[in-house]
């Protein structure tokens, strides 16, 4: 029917609806890309599986993208499962046994993998073999399995958390970088375009500033800007809209949010600015010291607001002038 694409899609499919179908769509990453589109047309012309690939960045930078992306450009079956999922070896036997020629299997939070599913990985990815062990003591005996060739894709926040030996056997290793501010308002301006939303550049500007580099976030914002916007009656998204909905949810013009201001205060005032460590801010803060090394202080020192020193972290100028908290000299107590 015609007007069967504006019918409003459920929340919990936005995501693939925003997600990129075609090499096309994806913005951005463009040395990643041409490197990737190398590999995948080198494969093809000799008619065999992708090689085994690593993908490494913050979280919403399109990792699980460029998976989806790769398994169609190579027209194979995806199969998706993640690090903690996988906690026993049948467990990751079930989903290797299962596996057609050039099937992808994509590992999403490969660094959780724990050391009996890494060598089970290893002659799998190395030369198409699972070993398993069956029964117990003097009656047990290694039993192999022959896969079909197949190419593993994983993907990882916290790719120096990935032992020497798996790292080693993937063919290429892929980080991703934090957006151009550019390439944001491209993909908010697509996504905008794919909801069927009217929407200001000035409102684009404005969401892309606070989507910090990332297109997750940014396409989050662009969603909830597009509930305000419905539930005030708003025909166009103008910058008053779009200003409006981030100050609902409390996030600043840098993309800031509470938890990110709370860190830099609490190492201005009650740490005098720093330097402090790690576990300490984390003890202070009454949060997990992984959230603060994985999720905050990335974005944080990106913009320059935090700096990270042999002896802790530190609260810049920059951080000082952003949050309106006079100069350091004038604020030790």
């Amino acid at each position: 029917m015609e007007d069967k694409p504006k019918l409003p899609p459920e929340d919990q499919t936005v995501d693939s609806l925003l997600r990129p179908s075609h090499w096309d769509e994806y913005i951005g990453q463009d040395k990643v890309k041409k490197n990737l589109h190398i590999i995948l047309e080198a494969a093809k012309k000799r008619q065999e599986a992708c090689d085994h690939l690593l993908f490494y960045g913050q979280a919403g930078l399109g990792k699980t993208t460029l998976a989806h992306l790769v398994a169609k450009e190579m027209g194979a079956n995806i199969k998706t499962t993640s690090g903690p999922a996988l906690e026993k070896m049948g467990d990751l036997a079930a989903v290797l046994t299962n596996l057609e020629r050039s099937d992808v299997l994509f590992i999403d939070e490969a660094h959780r993998l724990n050391k009996t599913i890494e060598e089970v990985l290893y002659p799998a990815m190395e030369s198409r073999k699972l070993h398993l062990m069956v029964g117990k003591g003097p009656a047990a005996r290694m039993l192999t399995i022959d896969l079909p060739a197949f190419t593993l894709i994983a993907a990882t926040t916290r790719a120096n958390l990935l032992s020497g030996p798996l790292r080693s056997r993937f063919g290429a290793s892929f980080k991703l970088d934090y957006y151009e501010n550019s390439d944001i308002e491209a993909i908010i301006k697509r996504s905008a375009k794919v909801l069927n939303l009217k929407i200001s550049q000035d409102a684009i500007r404005v969401i892309a500033g606070a989507a910090r580099f990332t297109p997750r976030v940014a396409n989050r914002i662009l969603r909830r800007v597009r509930d305000y916007a419905e539930v005030n009656s708003a025909a166009v998204i103008d910058e008053e809209v779009a200003k409006k909905t981030l100050e609902m949810l409390e996030v600043d013009k840098l993309g800031l949010e509470p938890h990110d201001r709370r860190l830099l205060e609490v190492i201005i005032k009650k740490f005098h600015g720093g330097p402090v460590g790690a576990a300490t801010l984390a003890a202070a803060l009454n949060d997990d010291r992984g959230n603060i090394e994985d999720i905050y202080e990335p974005y944080l020192m990106s913009i320059g607001l935090l700096a990270r020193t042999p002896a802790g972290r530190v609260a810049t100028e920059a951080a000082y002038e952003h949050l309106g908290i006079p100069d350091p000299g004038a604020k030790l107590i």
